[in-house]
């Protein structure tokens, strides 16, 4: 018997966020060739937004494609600076060239999620948080990496608010759920209307 609820992610930070709302779900990671699909959407004239909620209901539409009758839940996030879109770093190096990037400018976190069952979109939205990072010096940021580890190339940003690199910022706007990744309180409204068996 397929699993009730499925979270179509590998994220920590997402599986928390259910685990800590009282959610009972397994997780399966969906296989998708992210940016191919991402390139789709830029060269179509779309932006972050269109490609973190096109990633979320594609993610929920691979994993629900195995699993008939469960309700599946696909989340993505981008991060857009200006016009360009930046992804994880891949290794240190790479983290610091991102927070250069990012020093003393602001930038837009979107997160998509959506809501899938059977092949079929029953819902899906997207989120976006608005963050500024103070003119930080090299020191600071060598810290908060030292401080951080390798929890920050798993962050589209390079940087993880819920962690050390809170200390970057100047001025945070937007919900704190869709910054981390999952608008948390749109989804729980979502499984009340569409999926109310999930939450007992």
């Amino acid at each position: 018997m397929a699993p009730m609820l499925i979270l179509a992610s590998h994220s920590s930070t997402r599986k928390a966020l259910l685990e800590q709302a009282g959610l009972v779900f397994s997780t399966q990671p969906a296989q998708l060739d992210e940016r191919g699909l991402e390139i789709g959407v830029l060269e179509a004239g779309g932006d972050g937004r269109d490609v973190a909620l096109l990633l979320a209901q594609k993610k929920a539409l691979a994993v629900s494609a195995e699993h008939p009758g469960a309700w599946v839940v696909g989340a993505d996030q981008t991060l857009s600076l200006g016009t360009e879109l930046l992804h994880k770093p891949g290794d240190r190096d790479g983290a610091v060239a991102q927070l250069e990037r990012l020093r003393g400018k602001t930038h837009r976190l979107h997160a998509g999620v959506a809501l899938v069952r059977d092949g079929g979109v029953a819902w899906s939205d997207v989120q976006t948080a608005e963050l500024t990072m103070r003119d930080f010096s090299p020191g600071e940021r060598d810290d908060v990496l030292a401080r951080e580890g390798e929890a920050s190339l798993r962050s589209v940003g390079g940087y993880r608010l819920e962690g050390p690199s809170i200390r970057l910022f100047e001025t945070v706007s937007g919900d704190y759920f869709t910054i981390l990744g999952l608008p948390l309180l749109p989804l729980l409204a979502a499984l009340r209307e569409w999926a109310p068996e999930t939450l007992s």
